[in-house]
């Protein structure tokens, strides 16, 4: 049984939990985090969930993503996530999202970070994935479209890239 922390609107934790699976109350929301990887030539590391999956099996993803734990902060999670999927180790403790997307249930925190990750060091976690690659942000665009990737919105992904090495919403000095 995996226990969540619950927030309120404000994002502040209730101090009550949440057992995944069971449908949220109105007015309480959950953390989610995502970690995009991205090599210096631009190109996205993505995974692809396993056939069992219960949402979305087969079906190509971002780097990794999944909810905080009860305890957890944002950071913690990204760390923990990145470790669990693919076996990648990264500090998060002096990091923050790049990007929080609220959606009706919670939280969604994006981290975007480059690393030129070698794919053969990679434990990919047999229960959660299948398979990795680098993909171009074109190919992904192209494979929403084809059914193969996760339905997220073009523009995300298109900021996602964009914004990788980016800190707020405004170009210049």
């Amino acid at each position: 049984m995996e226990l969540w922390d619950v927030y309120d609107i404000n994002r502040k934790k209730t101090n009550q939990t949440w057992v995944r699976g069971v449908e949220l109350k109105q007015g309480d929301f959950h953390l989610i985090v995502h970690v995009c990887i991205f090599r210096s030539n631009g190109d996205m590391l993505i995974q692809q969930r396993q056939s069992s999956k219960e949402g979305w099996p087969n079906m190509w993803d971002l780097t990794v993503g999944g909810s905080a734990i009860t305890g957890e902060t944002s950071q913690t999670a990204a760390q923990r996530e990145l470790y669990e999927e693919i076996g990648l180790t990264i500090d998060f403790q002096q990091r923050r999202p790049h990007l929080t997307i609220n959606f009706e249930n919670g939280f969604d925190d994006y981290y975007l970070l480059e690393e030129n990750v070698q794919l053969h060091t990679l434990t990919l976690q047999d229960e959660e994935v299948q398979s990795v690659k680098w993909a171009s942000k074109e190919e992904i665009l192209r494979m929403i479209k084809a059914g193969e990737f996760m339905p997220y919105y073009e523009n995300l992904i298109q900021f996602l890239f964009d914004g990788r090495k980016l800190r707020g919403s405004i170009q210049g000095s």
